[in-house]
């Protein structure tokens, strides 16, 4: 295929899976069922926290830990203590515990009570072109509190060469308004054009098999292979083409 092509290709992918029929199957669901948007902000957050491993035991712990944080997590985030622990003893997603839980919650109320929140976090130091200074920058503030070193390994940091895939999808979920019902785009202050592809094992192998990526390892620097060949077919909105690389490699095995 020559680019023109390609573009055509995944442009018609993108209409497949950029559709409220995508939420059936996938972790945004989980914020998908709250309309506050500190409560979308901090269940997006932990959900794509612990989104890795089987999808449905992602979206099961998801469902579980709404309901330890009342169904309302920004409340809960707002009036936590250490003496509500105990009630989170019994989480654990893969390597994500409750020790971590606790550690996130404390950090998130940080947040909001002395940061200004989840958007103004990440929008005061994005570039023109990248969200990853920011991502950094994020971490930075997020363990500037006394934490369990353990805690560390659940926030990716792209200065450290990661690809940030987590973080990447969240910010994709918080600032694409994709008019299909999908992403949320409740960001205003971050532009999808500064969005980077959350990459994974399946995006980062249909990126290599149709040419968009040649880099072997998922790291920061295929990231930005990969965000420098999508924002050529769409600089406006080059994430979109997640929707097109993910469900070619998930429900195609492309």
């Amino acid at each position: 295929m020559n680019s023109s092509q390609l573009k055509e290709f995944l442009d018609q992918k993108v209409s497949v899976y950029n559709n409220p029929n995508f939420i059936e199957s996938d972790p945004i669901q989980i914020p998908h069922l709250f309309s506050l948007k500190e409560d979308i902000e901090i269940a997006g957050f932990l959900i794509a926290t612990i989104a890795w491993g089987n999808r449905k035991s992602i979206i099961n712990n998801g469902h579980r830990l709404m309901e330890m944080l009342g169904n309302s997590p920004y409340d809960f985030v707002m009036n936590f203590s250490e003496n509500e622990a105990d009630s989170l003893s019994s989480f654990v997603h893969r390597t994500f515990n409750d020790t971590d839980l606790v550690y996130f919650l404390k950090s998130l109320q940080n947040i909001y009570k002395n940061h200004g929140g989840l958007e103004r976090l990440f929008e005061k130091n994005a570039e023109k072109n990248s969200m990853q200074p920011a991502i950094h920058h994020f971490k930075k503030t997020f363990f500037e509190l006394p934490h369990p070193a353990r805690t560390q390994k659940h926030i990716s940091d792209p200065l450290k060469n990661s690809a940030a895939k987590r973080i990447n999808m969240f910010l994709r979920w918080m600032v694409r308004n994709d008019n299909a019902g999908v992403d949320f785009g409740i960001w205003k202050s971050i532009s999808p054009s500064q969005l980077s592809c959350p990459l994974d094992v399946h995006s980062g192998n249909v990126a290599r098999k149709i040419n968009l990526l040649k880099r072997k390892q998922n790291d920061a620097k295929a990231l930005f292979e990969l965000d420098n060949a999508l924002r050529k077919m769409d600089p406006a909105d080059p994430v979109k083409y997640d929707f097109a690389l993910f469900g070619l490699g998930v429900f195609e095995s492309f």
